[in-house]
């Protein structure tokens, strides 16, 4: 189904560091979700570029494995569902609709792997870029922190007439948004419906490639570590620090900084050829 035969496993497994068992058990999956998030980069590039961005198994691991670029989360999901076939876990993919706060109905434009083991499920969101360092149990109501980030999980009306599941995080401070009397706004919602790889392939085309689309013209980049979160939004750098009260360091970059930044900061290394398409966008 998710193409694994496909899959250099062993180059996959190098590349992220997992060094550990790889029989499919909840340890394994832990290990290899965190693995994941901190070595594969999130960033839109190829969209901004050249609108289009294959979703193969063999383009996205030639381009997240044999190269230092990093994919949106149609292309993490593809190469992580494609390990998760070939280690032998039982698995489907869902697509999720972003809400970070905003109380609109957006597009279902993010993929994300519910797992299953011994009865239970587990929701392992390895492609938001900002994506949570565990998996996270599916249950109608789910508090949890990796050890860093927080989040809460809860089964809910997702969107009029239909229930599923909300991830939320602690609420930022900006205006207009939806926000718990406690502190919390909804990251995304999604279901349990199944998606398969020419599900993925139509979401992934308007993303990198719509002009309705957020992505498909504005550079994004995401780079996690255990303690702080770097993002690039267009020319704004800026690194974000857990906890409510955590300064946040951002400032604006001038166009000609951002391809030493791209490599310095997140480790995505831009050919000469990508450099002269880039500098004109970011003007």
């Amino acid at each position: 189904m998710w193409n694994g035969d496909a899959l250099d496993l062993d180059a996959y497994l190098t590349h992220v560091g997992h060094v550990g068992d790889r029989t499919p058990t909840l340890a394994t999956l832990r290990a290899l979700h965190r693995a994941h998030v901190l070595s594969v980069r999130w960033e839109n590039i190829e969209s901004v570029l050249r609108k289009h961005r294959p979703l193969d198994v063999e383009s996205v691991q030639a381009k997240l494995i044999g190269s230092p670029r990093g994919g949106t989360c149609f292309e993490h999901v593809t190469l992580y569902a494609a390990a998760l076939e070939r280690l032998g876990y039982a698995f489907f993919v869902v697509q999720g609709r972003v809400r970070t706060g905003s109380p609109s109905i957006r597009p279902e434009t993010h993929a994300m792997v519910i797992v299953e083991l011994d009865g239970r499920r587990w929701l392992s969101d390895v492609g938001f870029g900002a994506s949570p360092l565990e998996p996270i149990e599916l249950t109608d109501a789910t508090d949890t922190t990796d050890g860093v980030w927080s989040y809460r999980l809860r089964r809910q009306e997702v969107s009029p007439g239909e229930v599923g599941w909300a991830l939320y995080q602690p609420a930022d401070k900006r205006a207009g948004i939806e926000v718990t009397d406690d502190g919390w706004m909804v990251r995304h919602t999604f279901t349990l419906h199944r998606q398969y790889p020419i599900d993925l392939q139509v979401s992934n085309h308007y993303g990198a490639s719509s002009p309705q689309s957020v992505f498909s013209d504005r550079l994004f980049l995401q780079r996690l570590h255990p303690d702080r979160l770097h993002l690039l939004d267009s020319r704004r750098l800026t690194t974000i620090r857990p906890g409510a009260e955590a300064p946040h360091e951002s400032r604006e970059l001038e166009p000609h900084e951002v391809p030493k930044v791209i490599a310095d900061v997140f480790g995505i290394e831009l050919s000469q050829r990508d450099i002269e398409l880039l500098l004109p966008k970011l003007v």
